[in-house]
């Protein structure tokens, strides 16, 4: 959870060493190895660092208490830093640098070392995505397979819309990283954390496919949306993506968005929501007094920000979740003595 001092993932401490060696270990173990070229063996280094695993995504923070030069092996993945205070002057190999701030990250690309330089108590978020996972994000969601690598713009606006999605993301993953039985212990949960990670950035970054991604997009028919909806329909349980649900019904993920807009004047991961939203009431109907909690069965159909889950509840069912569970109870016959 976040500190008063800005501190994310502290309940996921790794490391909190003065020691060079150690700093060194942590990070090559976490995201991939780096090196302090300004440094001596005996030189002391203040590094806190928090990281924690979201699906096949990693997320860290890390602080330093004095001015310190890294640079980082190739990296295999792509990396987005984001600093939370202080500053750093951040480049990639062939790149521009880019100045960050509070305000202004950096993405950086799979291939390319990096180097930052940063100033005294500098803290940032880190970010890592596979880049063969992110790739296939991009794939299915133009519906093609792209024929060029994806290749971001290096400095990241944090201040935009886009930016301040992926920094909510990164907040309620911070907040659901020290509940037990949390969103990040339930799979629906934490897939669809690790995709609003990658579609706030493909989305809001911009990068090499933007425009296509912005493209107008072919509708698919009535048949593949009424398979997909039966799909929904008969397993609201499995963990589903639009990816998946996209290819199990042979059209492209966006083709079948258009399809759910045009057909049902809503979207596949909506309509999902919906039929879980109907499972939530079903379990909240059924429910013995004291066997379960609101929070629990939300939890158990994906649903990881629990205010917007009471909103869309009430708004579907006109009426709370606590409400629909206190009603069911009044309805139990009394204890005969």
């Amino acid at each position: 959870m976040r500190s008063d001092t800005g501190e994310m993932f502290a309940s996921h401490r790794i490391l909190s060493s003065r020691g060079i060696d150690q700093a060194r270990q942590a990070l090559t173990d976490v995201f991939l190895p780096v090196d302090f070229p300004s440094a001596q063996a005996t030189s002391i280094l203040d590094l806190q660092l928090n990281a924690l695993r979201v699906g096949r995504l990693t997320c860290g923070y890390m602080r330093f208490r004095d001015a310190v030069r890294i640079e980082t092996a190739e990296p295999e993945n792509y990396h987005v830093d984001i600093p939370m205070s202080g500053r750093a002057t951040m480049k990639a190999s062939l790149g521009r640098p880019v100045h960050g701030t509070h305000d202004t990250g950096a993405v950086f690309m799979p291939g390319r070392p990096v180097e930052l330089d940063c100033g005294e108590r500098f803290a940032q978020l880190s970010l890592m995505i596979p880049r063969d996972e992110l790739q296939l994000e991009l794939e299915n969601l133009l519906g093609e397979e792209p024929g060029r690598p994806l290749e971001f713009s290096p400095e990241l606006d944090v201040s935009t819309s886009g930016g301040q999605m992926l920094m909510q993301a990164l907040r309620v993953i911070d907040d659901a990283s020290d509940q037990v039985g949390g969103p990040l212990t339930h799979p629906l949960a934490m897939q669809r954390l690790e995709q609003v990670l990658m579609h706030s950035l493909l989305f809001a970054q911009p990068h090499n496919h933007s425009a296509a991604l912005a493209g107008p997009v072919p509708a698919a028919g009535s048949r593949p949306v009424s398979l997909a909806v039966e799909l929904l329909r008969a397993s609201p349980a499995h963990p589903w993506t639009v990816i998946e649900l996209a290819a199990r019904v042979s059209v492209s993920v966006r083709s079948l968005q258009e399809g759910f807009r045009r057909s049902l004047d809503t979207t596949p991961m909506t309509y999902l929501r919906n039929l879980r939203l109907e499972k939530v009431r079903e379990e909240l109907v059924t429910a013995e007094p004291g066997a379960v909690t609101v929070t629990e069965v939300a939890l158990r159909w994906g649903f990881v920000h629990l205010g917007r889950f009471a909103a869309a509840y009430r708004s579907r069912f006109a009426e709370r979740p606590s409400d629909t569970m206190r009603g069911t109870q009044s309805r139990q016959p009394p204890v005969s003595r």
